[in-house]
């Protein structure tokens, strides 16, 4: 509620981006209007990948009006099924400081259940290069602009897995090799043709920038279909795949493509380790 009076009294805009039940409780206090927009996040909620991509649409009409914008955004942690997802949707967190480090004015803040998980908040505060308590805001002594991310190790896969080489010309192979185990779990129509273009997307990456070869390893585990892609490439560009494509970019938009057909996407990429990508594809029932 500060937050946002603030911003009305220094005549800035506001994006409230918080789950319904909070939503309408801020409605009853702060009507929308000109200057205050409530944004419907229940398309993007459950995808770590596709939320900086809303926020830039969600601010850009505010933008256009050469406004200073404030948004208030809070992710999803009550709905969060796996350490996958936790650890997604932290690093998203970690990455808005970069997307939006050259854009418009710009502050969000991203409120927190302190009473719910006190582990979980300090690690929070590393993300984050401000905290704001009782009204105030004040630098975080944790925050590191320019330290790397430090990902959690990812999960050894389940077995049994399948694995599978691939190089160029064995697209259609891996994609056969993807429906064999994906019709095992139920997985068919639509969100099979869905999974096969993300991997295709995916694969293809490993041939033409990855070495010109990769391993498939496909499992399931939690309810989900993982199809996870090895290769001995680099991405150096820690947003790749999260940003909108522009009408006028040059490549780019596989990665972008694959965060809209899968439900959730973890990417591992060092210089000394290559590059390792999983795709996750929730099973029917």
């Amino acid at each position: 509620m500060g937050f946002i009076q603030e911003a009305l009294a220094g005549d800035e805009a506001v994006v409230v981006a918080v789950p319904q039940e909070k939503a309408s409780l801020l409605r009853a206090e702060i009507r929308e209007n000109d200057t205050v927009r409530y944004v419907d996040t229940s398309r993007v909620a459950r995808h770590p990948g596709r939320l900086i991509a809303a926020w830039q649409e969600w601010i850009k009409e505010h933008v256009s009006e050469g406004r200073p914008v404030r948004g208030i955004g809070e992710s999803p942690w009550d709905q969060v099924r796996t350490a996958a997802e936790a650890e997604e949707l932290r690093y998203h967190e970690w990455l808005l400081n970069r997307a939006f480090a050259q854009g418009p004015a710009w502050w969000l803040l991203c409120p927190y259940d302190v009473a719910r998980d006190q582990a979980a908040l300090t690690q929070m505060a590393r993300c984050h290069p401000q905290i704001r308590r009782d009204g105030r805001t004040v630098l975080s002594e944790d925050y590191d602009a320019h330290a790397a991310y430090a990902f959690a190790a990812l999960t050894d896969p389940c077995d049994p897995y399948d694995e599978f080489r691939y190089s160029s010309g064995d697209l259609p192979a891996l994609r056969e090799k993807i429906s064999a185990c994906a019709e095992q779990h139920g997985l068919t129509g639509r969100r099979l043709r869905e999974l096969h273009l993300a991997a295709t997307e995916v694969a293809t990456n490993s041939i033409r920038h990855g070495g010109g070869q990769g391993v498939l390893r496909t499992w399931s585990e939690e309810r989900r279909l993982i199809c996870e892609f090895r290769d001995a490439g680099y991405l150096d560009d820690p947003l790749a795949g999260r940003t909108m494509p522009t009408p006028r970019q040059v490549g780019g938009r596989g990665l972008w493509l694959v965060h809209q057909l899968c439900d959730l996407v973890e990417i591992r990429s060092t210089p000394d380790e290559g590059t390792t990508i999983r795709l996750h594809t929730e099973l029917p029932g």
